[in-house]
């Protein structure tokens, strides 16, 4: 124990200069977070003096993550929303009526004339002239079902239909309305993220709670009301023709063009149509399925004026690209391989099930798919929230102090040991949160203040084992190894059990509990590695340069 290899003390001491170096950037908050907003302001809008001199604050060779302040630090807007998402159903049956009507006007010999009539929300209601052709009226609109592509419905297809007397029913089976309600949530989640995102704010938390609920915490952002009107705000998504592809941002796209980024492929360029043939109000539904090989693809459908401007276009542009522009981004640009009838088309690629899904979200993502209504809204002001930093503050350095006077007071010199190694590992745990990106938030200032208390446990289990090994008369050196070596298992008994827990709260916790989870883990893991590892490695070289022959704990 005490002849630890040269390359072993090289790793530790690596290891705690890396992590202390993470931790750096938060003893200079403001200058770093100011260095930090220049580069992306830089990155979107270009370089101005001001952003300059705001990222030579800070020298780029030295880290610059830091530890983001939740909303109760920074202060900020909260809001609770339901997603009304039974609203969706009656779209649904909106887009479906185009395709099912063709599908009987097809077969009007048999069927007779063909009406809508109004039904129930979300259910779709025909009226056929001829009742005996029921039955092929049923077969055909069979016709149009669709697999459900999730994993809870396999086997169910999309759409119920029934008929009674002369009215034909079509309404979304149980195992797509789950399906639907699934999707409709996601997408709620994608365009509030995009919305919240493109104002530049800090560390949003949005969550979905339950089965139709979304969590959204945007630290600092004026009140309720301002984040109410940011997610109202409504995406701009468009079909446009494309001219052709360029490496170049700044290439001449020519009159009524325009020059648009990939989504997806980093350094390619779309010159697209400044027009668009119809946008993200035609429309109504958008799901991952299949294509004719079984391969993942895209379904869309528009209402009826974006079908019949899309079908007019796709006609006149057999083999050509076309754009789907998302915020002004190209997120897909396929070509049109046939004549695009009835207001419904595909999109192929090569897609694994997770990107047809994840496309079908953005797809959707122009407008929000339901109504949201705001059961909770609350304000924190960055007043509130600086007193609950300087609270936290306070808390922890009373309880640091404390430690540091007993351990001093109980194991003079090794208690000393073990403050520095205290030092160090509260400066790890900022380092490890400044480095995954974590939010800190009150509770998670709990969470460290019980870090601090809880970091000599292992300290104070390994002196007392081996103030009993002095007692029996052992040498200094060899009391120091056998402490060590059987205060092990009740440090490794006592952290596992410790860090099962704060598993546990992460992963059935949302929120504050999240974040003093998360802080509680990281902490158990360096207070471990500082009492086993580090303190050790000092007492080891004390005891080199001192050769005492008798020792005090």
């Amino acid at each position: 124990m005490l002849n630890i290899p040269f390359w072993k003390r090289l790793l530790i001491w690596g290891v705690v200069a890396l992590t202390l170096a993470m931790a750096l950037p938060n003893l200079f908050y403001n200058r770093v977070e100011q260095h930090n907003d220049a580069i992306k302001a830089i990155e979107k809008q270009g370089e101005t003096p001001e952003r300059e001199a705001a990222v030579a604050g800070w020298p780029s060779f030295l880290p610059s993550n830091l530890v983001n302040l939740g909303l109760d630090l920074r202060g900020g807007a909260y809001l609770l929303g339901e997603v009304q998402v039974q609203d969706v159903y009656a779209d649904r049956m909106d887009g479906y009526w185009p395709e099912v009507r063709d599908a009987l006007r097809a077969e009007r010999d048999t069927v007779g004339a063909i009406r809508r009539v109004e039904g129930a929300p979300g259910v779709l209601e025909i009226r056929i002239g001829n009742p005996e052709g029921m039955e092929r009226a049923l077969e055909v609109v069979r016709k149009l079902q669709r697999p459900i592509l999730n994993l809870t419905g396999v086997g169910s297809n999309d759409i119920v239909v029934s008929g009674q007397g002369d009215v034909l029913t079509v309404q979304l089976s149980d195992a797509e309305k789950q399906a639907t309600d699934d999707r409709t949530i996601r997408q709620t989640l994608e365009i509030v993220r995009r919305r919240v995102d493109e104002v530049g704010t800090r560390e949003p938390s949005i969550q979905r709670q339950g089965e139709d609920r979304i969590v959204i915490q945007v630290p600092g952002i004026g009140s309720a009301d301002e984040l109410k009107a940011l997610i109202g705000t409504t995406a701009q998504l468009t079909f446009r023709g494309v001219v052709g592809r360029t490496p170049d941002p700044q290439a001449d796209p020519g009159v009524g063009n325009e020059v648009l980024p990939s989504m997806d492929d980093q350094g390619v360029y779309y010159i697209v149509e400044r027009g668009s043939v119809v946008s993200g109000e035609d429309l109504t539904d958008a799901q991952p399925s299949f294509d004719q090989n079984g391969r993942p693809a895209v379904s869309f459908r528009f209402n009826p004026a974006g079908a019949r401007k899309f079908g007019d276009y796709t006609a006149g542009h057999i083999g050509e690209p076309f754009a789907i522009v998302l915020d002004n981004e190209v997120i897909s640009a396929p070509v049109i391989q046939d004549h695009i009838a009835g207001g419904s088309g595909i999109i192929t690629g090569s897609f694994t099930i997770e990107d047809s899904t994840q496309l079908a979200v953005l797809l959707r993502a122009g407008a929000l798919p339901a109504k949201m209504t705001f059961l909770q809204e609350r304000t924190i002001g960055p007043e509130l929230g600086q007193d609950s930093i300087d609270a936290g503050r306070t808390a922890t350095a009373v309880a640091f102090v404390a430690v540091l006077f007993f351990m001093w007071a109980s194991y003079g010199l090794f208690g000393l040991f073990a403050n520095v190694a205290l030092v160090i590992n509260i400066g790890m745990i900022f380092g490890l949160l400044s480095l995954i990106g974590a939010t800190l938030t009150l509770p998670g200032i709990a969470g460290i203040a019980l870090t601090v208390g809880m970091a000599v446990d292992a300290n104070v289990l390994i002196f007392e084992r081996i103030r009993e090994e002095l007692r029996t008369a052992r040498g200094p050196a060899r009391a120091i190894e056998i402490g060590y070596e059987k205060a092990m298992s009740a440090i490794i008994d006592a952290n596992i059990t410790t860090l099962i827990t704060a598993g546990i709260l992460y992963a059935l916790g949302t929120g504050p509990v999240r974040g003093f989870a998360v802080t509680l883990a990281i902490g158990i893991v360096t207070s471990v590695f500082c009492a086993v590892y580090v303190t050790r490695l000092i007492i080891v070289m004390w005891f080199e340069r001192r050769r005492p022959k008798t020792i005090e704990v």
